[in-house]
């Protein structure tokens, strides 16, 4: 009888609510969700690499069955993703139907990246799937392992394929097959991209030739609400050493993510319901990263330092979703730099106290609101990207209504 009335009151509990609004903030949380189209061995896990900074055996156990081909992985981690990859494999395998691929993922992926070795020709199986599946879907074609063409040689050096000139520096092997596969793969893809990703002990000056050019182009081909989350991981981690803080970034940027989604719901005050949840996860989270078991006592005293300003940041936005449109948005860059700026506070103690000395309340203070500016700015521009993008729908809509009044007048005019 007691297990019975516990399991009901278990039911109804503050907890289950709050799972149910962590689930449906992660299902409107602005993830990018990237479909990674080739054969085995084609270069899509080295891209995953590139792109998220974690190794292969990460990336190898991320991976989830999604379908009964394909696999789906969450990075960081599927509570808090900041970016999703969708890979198919076997695409060598004449068996394969993409039908159950297209009906899974034909809504849920944002763009597609179609992996394929420069110099492997042997494409007929992924060339008919790609005929099924791509639809109009922004596709980026990606053509690898370059070196393959110009054994033992370094790359050709600057980059050459930065413009759709040809340089001569580009060896001739390597040059026809770039134009054989561009020939081949034609009306398929929105942009082609050549790269080599290898590892270090290979021997090449560039582990990442192509790589910069690679990242900026698949920027272009993402929807623009989609493109923050690349962007601030990029710009975020390109001065860090530690492997400490490179590894925990994601985690920050992923849950600031969803903090931004909860912060952004026009609601006032609802946010404050789950909110807390969010930052309270990320540094459960972050202490693991680190090996430094948090007590309850600790969290608080932690908390506490940061304490006055984080509520004075929470009024605030809270106020300012009373402002329709653009009170929710400011709502949502507010509780986005709040939380990466908490998570960068916490990594800055893990870290102090790895390196054998607790840090003073006005340090880490002080770093809180370093990281608070940096932050703000940071999510002020993605701000600024989405109501560009939202002034250019409504430009659009308003000129296919001109279009459409038009047309109404000279019918009458015709009548």
């Amino acid at each position: 009888m007691f297990e019975a009335v516990k399991n009901l009151l278990n039911a109804y509990s503050p907890n289950k609510a709050f799972h149910e609004a962590w689930e449906k903030l992660r299902q409107r949380a602005p993830v990018p969700v990237v479909w990674l189209f080739g054969k085995t061995q084609s270069g899509k896990t080295s891209i995953i690499k590139f792109l998220t900074g974690a190794d292969a055996a990460e990336i190898g156990e991320g991976f989830k069955p999604c379908t009964r081909f394909s696999r789906q992985y969450q990075f960081p981690t599927p509570e808090a993703p900041l970016l999703t990859f969708l890979d198919t494999p076997g695409l060598d395998d004449p068996g394969y139907d993409p039908s159950e691929d297209l009906s899974r993922f034909d809504t849920l992926a944002h763009v597609l990246i179609v992996t394929v070795k420069v110099m492997d020709h042997a494409q007929e199986n992924v060339l008919k799937n790609l005929r099924s599946i791509r639809r109009g879907r922004p596709t980026l074609l990606t053509l690898t392992c370059l070196h393959e063409a110009y054994a033992q040689q370094q790359h050709p050096q600057p980059y050459p394929f930065e413009s759709g000139l040809v340089s001569p520096s580009v060896p001739e092997d390597l040059h026809r097959s770039l134009a054989e596969q561009r020939r081949r793969f034609e009306g398929l893809y929105d942009q082609v991209v050549p790269i080599d990703l290898t590892r270090p002990e290979e021997g090449f000056a560039d582990v990442n030739y192509g790589g910069e050019r690679f990242k900026r182009v698949l920027l272009e081909l993402l929807p623009l609400a989609y493109r923050h989350s690349l962007v601030a991981l990029d710009q975020s981690t390109r001065e860090l050493q530690s492997l400490f803080a490179r590894r925990a970034l994601p985690h920050i940027a992923g849950y600031s993510t969803l903090a931004a989604t909860a912060g952004a719901i026009p609601i006032p005050w609802l946010d404050l319901l789950i909110l807390p949840g969010i930052q309270t996860r990320m540094i459960y989270h972050l202490a693991q990263l680190y090996g430094q078991p948090l007590t309850g006592a600790r969290f608080v005293e932690l908390a506490s330092t940061l304490g006055l300003g984080l509520l004075v940041r929470q009024a605030t936005r809270e106020v300012a979703k009373v402002i329709p449109v653009v009170g929710s948005v400011a709502g949502g860059a507010l509780a986005g730099a709040s939380t990466f700026a908490l998570g960068k506070a916490f990594c800055y103690y893990f870290q102090a106290v790895h390196q054998g000395h607790v840090p003073k309340a006005e340090d880490l203070r002080r770093y809180y609101h370093e990281q608070l500016t940096q932050a703000e700015k940071l999510w002020a521009g993605a701000r600024n990207q989405k109501s560009e993008a939202r002034d250019q729908k409504s430009e659009t809509k308003n000129h296919k209504s001109e279009v459409r009044d038009h047309k109404s007048e000279v019918g009458s005019q015709y009548s």
